[in-house]
């Protein structure tokens, strides 16, 4: 397993990933984000953002780092990256399929991005993806799987799926919507000629939105890599925005809100890699600072009442404006 090589890390940052959503198009969903980035978004402007983040990344111990084939040219952005800097033997690349961005680098095309779980889509986005990252690809995630997915049960698609595994690259699921801790289930009990064919699952989890934590579990004691996306949710745990109680707990720790988000997630005795959406060096120094956050159990007690109704926060997700 590429996590591994995460797991002798000794630098506690190394279980916190980068994940390039933010970075990789001109429009994302997270707030805050039309002031996090330059007004002029063009294709260089925001490889060379990507960039800066991932010498900061990896200055900072920071080894995993997570990309999609609907994050517009993230995977490109990483494998330029990469290329340039072939000594970094012990990164950790993730990716995903099931998504096609469709958005023509505008961040206000109507539509961003269309899902289809199909095996033509997998071995055209396969395609894709090798010739980019080519052998320095770890990890290949079904992007947002839900209870309903069709790659749930076809079994052509498991077949390709063993045949990715059997050739060195991880294959994993990543989930969304209220339904995530149904989905983590069935996807743990998708077998090829009996044995498990996922190894890694990314859902969200954070301090609103807490109900995939049991079935997370079940998924880490089942032998799967753990990765927790969206900890920020999506912004809505960062100053400006956070709860009255986040803030509080922020202010005692002297650390920051998004530092605190994030430390309540990394304490997860199942939480593998926490992923950072870190848009600039600075939200990354900050979040970075998750890893020695130290909470009381008062302060615990009082983040535990932000737990929000999951269909609720989904509803409140899927209004997200498009920056």
């Amino acid at each position: 397993m590429p996590f591994a090589r995460l797991a002798s890390a000794t630098t506690p940052t190394c279980h916190i990933g980068l994940g390039l959503a933010a970075v990789g198009r001109p429009g994302y969903i997270n707030l805050g984000r039309d002031q996090d980035l330059p007004p002029v978004r063009s294709v260089d402007a925001l490889r060379a953002r990507t960039h800066e983040l991932l010498d900061a990344a990896y200055a900072q111990g920071v080894r995993y780092f997570d990309v999609a084939r609907s994050y517009g040219r993230s995977e490109e952005f990483l494998a330029d990256w990469l290329n340039a800097r072939p000594s970094f033997t012990d990164i950790v690349v993730g990716s995903k399929w099931g998504y096609t961005y469709t958005a023509g680098w505008s961040a206000e095309a109507e539509e961003h991005e269309v899902k289809d779980h199909g095996v033509q889509t997998y071995e055209r986005q396969r395609a894709e993806t090798d010739a980019l990252l080519g052998d320095r690809l770890d990890l290949y995630q079904i992007h947002s799987v839900t209870p309903d997915s069709p790659a749930l049960t076809d079994k052509e698609l498991h077949a390709k799926l063993a045949e990715a595994a059997a050739r060195g690259v991880s294959v994993g699921f990543s989930t969304s919507g209220p339904a995530q801790a149904d989905a983590i289930r069935a996807a743990l009990a998708v077998t090829v000629d009996g044995e498990p064919l996922f190894r890694t699952v990314q859902s969200t989890y954070n301090a609103l939105e807490t109900s995939a934590g049991p079935a997370l579990a079940e998924a880490h004691d089942a032998g799967l890599t753990v990765i927790v996306k969206e900890a920020m949710a999506n912004g809505r745990l960062a100053e400006p925005h956070a709860p009255d109680a986040l803030k509080a707990v922020g202010a005692a720790t002297s650390l920051g809100c998004d530092a605190v988000a994030l430390a309540l997630v990394l304490r997860q005795p199942w939480a593998g890699v926490v992923l950072s959406g870190a848009a600039t060096t600075n939200q990354l120094a900050s979040n970075l600072h998750g890893a020695v956050v130290d909470l009381e159990e008062e302060q615990l007690a009082r983040l535990a009442t932000l737990a929000e109704d999951p269909r609720a926060y989904w509803d409140k997700r899927a209004q997200l404006p498009w920056h």
